[in-house]
């Protein structure tokens, strides 16, 4: 099977450099010349949680070079995942899949409109905490599950084998009959934290360890708890603010993605992490005063980025 990573930014990374470790042929596609540069020259170095090891791999800045794909899996940002699915629909092999990983929401929706439902697979990561401290190399923090699924529903023998992808890889896998389920479990994670980090500048552990920032992380969190649940999303959740803290405190050292956009001076994925819940509030009626703030801040804080 030939796995290209489409979007090679910290998750991406390990991704790739634990699949390539694992002997399975992959392919690192990402538009940042000097990230691909190094790996071309150097190889990939994948440090942290997993072990410290560099992998020889293929890598390109284009998709059709890795072509014919069987697994493409488009780790980009939400803002590229449009460009990412429209680059993999030509060079995808007869029968290929198309698994999609983002932070936030409705990327699937948009990957699947583009390559068809039915060639579609939904990921959710989370407790990596991983970066890219230079070129060529990715740190992570955490190794928890890969949770798979497929975007209509149900139980598959496709799900069944690209779950088996992954675990030869060494990563622990679940596989779910509804997975939009657990994207809005890790959405509630990542809503407590992304915005009051970004804004604060502080790490996962050191908000929940600030009576005045975890008061705003808890807030977001509880505000899109009840988006889910006025959805009908039954997610496996009793209490949302014990369910984030204890899920920070299994990687208290971690910087968000947005935090890490704002450090390099890059407009984040407000939009679809902590942006997605006042509209949905207004939808439903429902008040959402610490997200709104959240938004409005980091909005304005983007206001000097030029990308």
């Amino acid at each position: 099977m030939r796995v290209a990573i489409i979007g090679t930014g910290a998750m991406g990374s390990v991704y790739a450099g634990l699949m390539g470790a694992a002997g399975i042929d992959v392919w690192a596609i990402d538009t940042w010349p000097a990230h691909i540069d190094a790996i071309r020259a150097d190889g990939l170095r994948v440090s942290g949680a997993s072990g410290d090891k560099t992998v020889k791999l293929n890598a390109s800045q284009t998709v059709a070079d890795a072509g014919p794909i069987d697994l493409a899996i488009i780790a980009t940002k939400a803002s590229g995942v449009e460009a990412a699915a429209h680059a993999v629909k030509p060079v995808l092999a007869k029968g290929g899949t198309v698994l999609t990983i983002q932070n936030g929401v409705g990327s699937a929706e948009k990957v699947a409109a583009i390559v068809g439902a039915e060639k579609v697979l939904i990921g959710v990561v989370g407790g990596f905490g991983a970066s890219i401290p230079k070129p060529g190399h990715a740190h992570h923090n955490g190794w928890e599950f890969v949770r798979l699924g497929e975007y209509a529903g149900g139980m598959t023998d496709r799900l069944e084998q690209v779950g088996k992808v992954w675990e030869s890889a060494g990563f622990k896998v679940l596989k779910f009959p509804d997975i939009h389920r657990m994207v809005w479990e890790k959405l509630i994670c990542n809503i407590a934290y992304s915005g009051p980090c970004t804004l604060t500048g502080l790490t996962i552990g050191e908000v929940i360890n600030s009576p005045d920032a975890f008061r705003i992380s808890a807030g977001c969190a509880t505000e899109a708890f009840e988006m889910a649940k006025a959805q009908n999303i039954t997610v496996e959740i009793d209490e949302p603010v014990k369910y984030v803290r204890d899920f920070g405190l299994k990687i208290p050292g971690a910087r968000p993605s947005m935090l890490l956009d704002h450090i390099a001076g890059r407009k984040s994925e407000i939009d679809v992490i902590n942006g997605a819940i006042p509209p949905l509030g207004d939808r439903f009626g429902i008040d959402t005063p610490f997200n709104d703030v959240v938004v409005s801040l980091v909005k304005g804080k983007e206001t000097a980025f030029k990308s």
